[in-house]
Formats: structure tokens, C-alpha cells, sequence
């Protein structure tokens, strides 16, 4: 069935275009064009002046609806899934904290059968962890946190469809092995949890390692040795000028001005938008998977408050927070929220913008960028246009 979007703000990869209409067939769109004429047989979307954009791809979420993918099982992914998809996130990557090998078979064997659904949004699966440096653990649980270990990456790599991304901290002994291991078999290996200096960034970099997690969080900052600076592993990585970050950006993790800052330097197309959520973002419940975590001050926390544990925010959230606090365009915004995240991940060939060929993954903003509409490959998911 054909269906056309009207009276609309479109972004489409030249830029905004008004008085455009949006075409789609099923699942995908057919194309983007400077009029609204009605098309025969096409039914008709009003946008109401709302800004048409590309739906958000989430590739660093742990969870949500009161659910964690760490669980495992179906009905915590799709749980956590569907409340996402009300927010904003039309592709989605889930994401496990440290596990433990048999959590992470456990979720293999689930992200394999979501993914193999028709219109699925989930993409792959993101493991952070457990390979990190343990005075950066943050909310990982220590417990499970160790270096590299072959015998335990080479099988999961080898034989699981699913994995797209694992992070890693790259001072850790073993990491250059870990990382080639990871390119090989076509999963994006980045930094996290780490105290890593520019001589352990840089050989993770020409070794294949290629993106940052959570930038800014779980990373020093430049420090002294003495009377002598150090460039920490946050310098480090804007050093490496093609590396490119993910923010969380709930104004909380970074504060605003750092994620103008972060935009300014890394620009559009080197940043990408992440919740980094747990499972109480949208959600009713207050309580993460971790009974160590607490929710306080709008963001998840460990209960003695040493760290920061995750966020409670959805993609709308972030595209509202760099617009309204941090004084992003919107369309950059939106860009990084999409079309950043489908470049990073491999998957701009299908989603991230809109353009003839490209799934139907459309969310729609009013003036005040509240979230009207949200459509998933062709499927209308949320709709408050009326």
C-alpha cells in the first residue's frame, strides 16, 4: 500500500525541504519529492508542520520498559525493544554490560531469532565488556571484569551471527589480538572503561580500533605525572582526528557545553547520539537489573554514588537536549541521532536517512520537538498528529 507524507519539514540529505511530500511502498521508501499533490491510491499522512526526520538508531542501550537485554530472554528484549520504539529508535542495537559467557550465548540465542524476523528492528547485538581496565569500572560489575581471553572471544566471535560491536579497553594485555579479531570477523571494536594514554589509543587505532563509547565517561581527561601533563585517553582520542565518539546525551553524563564542544571538534559525521539507558527508562519502574544501582536526579547512579550507572533517557530526549541546551541545529541533531550511527555501524546502505530505497523509518517533531510520530519500517508505532 502506497502511503504519502504531507505538510511536513522533510531532512533529507541535501538539507530541509518544505512543501515535500515522503513516498512509501510497505516497508520502504520510494522517494522524496518538492511537491504534495495527492497521488493516486496513496494514503495520506497530515505531519501538521511537524519536522520529518529520519528514526533514531540506538547503538548502546542496555535496556528499558522495566527490562535489560542482560536477562536474555525474548520477552525482556522485546519489552525493552517496544518501549524504545515509542520514544524515537526505529533500529536498535542491544547492549550487555559485562556478562558472563553464558549470559552472552543466552543473548546471542535471542538477538539471532529477533534479528531473523521480517521488518526486525534489531540490528546486532553490542557487548560492553567484560574486557575493561578495572580502575575505570564504573557501574561494571567488578566481578566480572578481566582482560582479553582467546579462548573466550575467538569461539563467540567465530560462531555467533549476531555481534556487532564489543568494547574493549585498549591498555589491557592482549588487546591488539582482540581487537584484529574483531575486524576480522566484521564486529566494530571500541574504547571503553580505560586509562588508556595516546601510545595505547593510538596502537588500538592502527590495530582496527576505530570508535569511542560514551564519550567523556569512564575516560581520563589530561592529568599530571608530577609537574608534567599527561594527554589522557579523551585528547588521545580527538587526536586521532577520523575516530569517531558517541555522547549521551541527556545533559547529565555530559554536560551541554561539552557535547556542543564534542560536536564542534568531531563535527556531524564523527559523533553519534546514545541513551546508554537501563532498564527504568520508559518505564514506570525505578529499580535497574543491578539491585547496586539507584535512580536519583534524573539518571541512574550506583547506590554509594561513585558513578554514574546509565541514563534513564529515550531518543527524543537526546535530539531535545542538544538543541535546547546545547545549541545543536536540529538537523545536525537529527543527523547524529541517525545518520551517524548507521554510518558507524554499517548499515547506511538501509537506514539513517531519507532518500528513494532506504527503509521506512520516519519520527516526527513539533515546534517544541515533542515527539508526535513514529513509523518502523512502514508501520505506524506511535501517532499523536490527530
Amino acid at each position: 500500500m502506497l502511503t504519502q507524507i504531507i505538510n511536513g519539514r522533510i531532512l533529507t540529505p541535501e538539507g530541509w525541504l518544505d512543501g515535500g511530500s515522503v513516498l512509501i511502498d510497505g516497508n520502504q521508501i520510494v522517494n522524496v519529492v518538492n511537491t504534495d499533490l495527492p497521488i493516486e491510491g496513496a494514503q495520506r499522512i497530515d505531519a501538521k508542520g511537524c519536522a520529518v526526520v529520519p528514526g533514531g538508531i540506538e547503538m548502546h542501550v542496555h535496556g528499558g520498559g522495566g527490562r535489560d537485554f542482560m536477562e536474555g530472554t525474548e520477552e525482556a528484549f522485546r519489552v525493552a525493544i517496544d518501549a524504545h520504539m515509542q520514544n524515537g529508535t526505529t533500529a536498535i542495537f542491544p547492549t550487555l554490560s559485562s556478562s558472563t559467557v553464558p549470559m552472552i550465548e543466552a543473548a546471542v540465542k535471542t538477538c539471532d531469532k529477533l534479528m531473523a524476523e521480517p521488518d526486525s528492528p534489531v540490528m546486532g547485538l553490542h557487548l560492553e565488556g567484560p574486557y575493561f581496565n578495572p580502575a575505570q569500572a564504573g557501574a561494571q560489575i567488578p566481578e566480572w571484569i578481566k582482560p582479553p581471553v582467546a579462548s573466550e572471544y575467538e569461539p563467540l566471535l567465530e560462531n555467533s551471527k549476531c555481534l556487532r560491536r564489543w568494547d574493549e579497553a585498549p591498555e589491557l594485555p592482549g588487546s591488539v589480538e582482540f581487537i584484529k579479531c574483531c575486524r576480522k570477523h566484521g564486529v566494530l571494536p571500541a574504547i571503553a572503561h580505560t586509562r588508556a594514554t595516546y601510545d595505547d589509543v593510538h596502537a588500538a587505532h592502527e590495530a582496527g580500533m576505530t570508535h569511542a563509547t560514551h564519550f567523556y565517561n569512564a575516560m581520563p581527561v589530561v592529568y599530571k605525572n608530577r609537574e608534567f601533563k599527561v594527554c589522557g585517553t579523551v585528547e588521545s582520542i580527538f587526536a586521532e582526528e577520523d575516530m569517531t565518539v558517541e555522547m549521551i546525551a541527556d545533559g547529565i553524563h555530559v554536560p551541554p557545553v561539552m557535547l556542543r564542544m564534542i560536536y564542534q571538534i568531531k563535527g556531524v559525521e564523527r559523533t553519534a547520539l546514545i541513551t546508554d539507558a537501563l532498564a527504568c527508562s520508559a518505564s514506570k519502574e525505578d529499580t535497574a537489573f543491578d539491585p547496586r544501582v539507584i535512580l536519583e536526579d534524573g539518571v541512574c547512579k550506583l547506590a554509594d554514588r561513585s558513578a554514574l550507572a546509565g541514563s534513564i533517557a529515550t531518543m527524543d530526549r537526546l535530539v531535545r537536549t542538544c538543541v535546547q541546551q546545547a545549541g545543536i541545529p536540529l538537523a545536525d541533531a537529527c543527523r547524529m541521532a541517525s545518520e551517524t550511527p548507521a554510518r558507524i555501524m554499517g548499515i547506511l546502505d538501509r537506514k539513517g536517512t531519507l532518500e528513494a530505497g532506504k527503509d521506512a523509518d520516519i519520527i516526527m517533531f513539533d515546534a517544541d520537538l515533542n515527539l508526535r510520530f513514529v513509523m518502523q519500517m512502514g508501520r505506524t508505532v506511535r501517532n499523536e498528529l490527530a
